[in-house]
């Protein structure tokens, strides 16, 4: 019981919204020049919040089909004592193309040798115990987007306005990694039992977005789009 207590899955330790207006001090005396450089205003957000939780788990143990160390919930794995938790470099036979590794794989082992099924150095009570991390131990990476919007409103009557408006989401093409997607630890120095583990291999959505929250291509780098609207 006490390992199946930790942070909840949506635990965001910190947390920063900015926004921000800025009328551009342009004022230019020529009619003609002045209609289109003066009264640009710029504007924009800003977000960024620290990773959320996550658990490293063991291999499930199977023994054959004849049992398992733990009926109903995760089982986890342990850490190596005096290792770093994170690597963010590529590691021959684990990293795998296209991705990008966040934990290192050698900090971490199993309760159970996935190429065996069985109790890391044996299945014997000895080796076949509960791993001593707890749930959700490890952070994910930070996540940091910004917008832009570039405004000005063209006077076509006394009563009626065109709007113009750039907009530029994630305006630095900061890339925001999802959670990594393989979490069940090897044994370490065996990278044929961590192949994959630990890295980050897709990209999270943003709270906002031209094509609208959570509908997938939002989750690409830097969105650019220009609007004009009739205000009256």
């Amino acid at each position: 019981m006490a390992r199946d207590y930790g942070p909840c899955d949506y635990d965001i330790r910190h947390n920063l919204n900015a926004q921000y207006v800025y009328q551009l001090p342009v004022k230019v005396q020529n009619h003609f020049l002045g209609y289109g450089l003066n009264g640009w205003q710029i504007s924009g957000t800003a977000f960024w919040h620290s990773g959320v939780p996550f658990s490293v788990l063991s291999t499930p143990y199977s023994a054959g089909g004849n049992g398992i160390v733990q009926g109903s919930g995760p089982e986890f794995a342990s850490v190596v004592p005096g290792v770093p938790l994170y690597a963010h470099h590529p590691i021959p036979g684990v990293t795998q193309a296209g991705t990008m590794q966040w934990l290192n794989p050698d900090a971490f082992v199993s309760t159970v040798d996935p190429s065996t099924e069985q109790c890391y150095g044996g299945d014997s009570p000895q080796h076949c115990q509960f791993g001593n991390l707890s749930r959700n131990s490890l952070r994910g990476p930070d996540f940091l987007w910004s917008d832009f919007y570039l405004t000005k409103w063209f006077s076509l009557t006394e009563h009626v306005k065109l709007r113009f408006e750039g907009q530029f989401f994630n305006v630095f093409n900061h890339p925001n990694f999802s959670l990594p997607s393989v979490v069940q630890a090897g044994i370490p120095g065996e990278a044929s039992t961590q192949t994959g583990f630990g890295a980050l291999t897709s990209t999270t959505s943003p709270p906002t977005g031209l094509l609208g929250v959570g509908l997938g291509g939002d989750s690409t780098p830097r969105m650019i789009a220009f609007q004009a609207r009739l205000e009256f």
